[in-house]
């Protein structure tokens, strides 16, 4: 069987795509699809319903208004896309906030499309869904065996992690920021991600969505390392807020903050992005939690240490 045509409306999935050998079968992609750089030059199926620029305080606020008066974060092309004609469309039912959603993909399209079109949604919050969700899209795309190898490969990287760990018993303990204002933790996928690399993540469980956290809870756990890696900030934009963080209460007084380990990260290439990256980011941990046992390269580009 041959592979199908592609509308692709989540980044990640965007990835998984091109690290199978399909992105000559995509046709389409989302707003927010950028990696590899190639797909950019894709017809663009989805926009956003507010403007760039806003701050994270902003944001949250607009999402909120969008979503109470029952409205969609985002717009599905559909025209562009009954023109594209794909046999397939990959979205998914994760968060509403995130990308593009299988309802907003359903409502929009619903008796529109001329031809019949397969919608494979994905929804992963752990990491065991996350490269099940590789195999479930190289099977919907009838290239299993490339599923199968590169799963096979992310799996490996990781266990050269936890191999080259297995004696350390100290596993200092971390605080990773999702959002700056209202202040939000990585849950999902997040917290195995830290425990692989080797510390010991806080307030947040494995597999549970991300939750708002008051700053007072942060400052009593008093973490040795802070990682700030806000949904679909680059470590630019990150830094532009990080005045939420300064001005927080006791921020100085922090154990992380004393011992110079507060790290601003690329949450929108690495950390958000449920696909084959999701590796590149335990590595990028255990660079920051581990640093004299992983030098993988990744700073500079993936993560940056933040000095006061």
């Amino acid at each position: 069987m041959t592979a199908p045509k592609i509308v692709s409306l989540l980044p990640a999935a965007t990835e998984v795509i091109c690290a199978l050998g399909l992105e000559k079968n995509l046709a389409g992609r989302s707003h927010e699809c950028d990696f590899p750089e190639s797909v950019k030059q894709l017809p663009v199926c989805s926009e956003a319903n507010f403007q760039d620029g806003l701050s994270s305080a902003e944001i949250d606020k607009k999402v909120k208004e969008i979503l109470t008066e029952a409205l969609s974060v985002y717009t599905v092309k559909r025209d562009v896309i009954k023109k594209l004609a794909p046999d397939v469309i990959i979205t998914q039912a994760q968060c509403e906030v995130c990308a593009v959603s299988l309802t907003e993909v359903e409502n929009a399209l619903q008796n529109y499309l001329e031809n019949e079109v397969r919608i494979i949604s994905l929804e992963p919050n752990n990491l065991k869904a996350i490269l099940s969700d590789i195999k479930m899209i190289a099977a919907g795309l009838n290239v299993p065996g490339e599923g199968e190898r590169l799963v096979e490969d992310l799996q490996e990287r990781i266990d050269l992690i936890r191999h080259k760990l297995k004696f350390i018993d100290y596993k200092p303990t971390v605080a990773c920021i999702e959002w700056l204002e209202p202040m939000m933790l990585s849950g999902n996928w997040v917290p195995e991600l830290v425990a692989i690399a080797g510390g010991t993540n806080i307030l947040t469980e494995p597999g549970q969505h991300s939750p708002y956290v008051l700053w007072e809870d942060i400052r009593l756990q008093n973490p040795d390392i802070i990682v700030v890696m806000p949904c679909g900030f680059s470590i630019g934009r990150t830094l532009t807020e990080m005045d939420v963080l300064l001005k927080s209460p006791g921020f100085s007084d922090l154990k992380a903050v004393k011992n110079n380990r507060v790290y601003v990260a690329d949450g929108n290439q690495y950390f958000n992005r449920p696909g084959p990256r999701i590796v590149d980011s335990i590595e990028i941990l255990a660079e920051i939690i581990n640093p004299k046992q992983f030098i993988f390269g990744y700073e500079g580009e993936g993560w940056m240490r933040f000095g006061l």
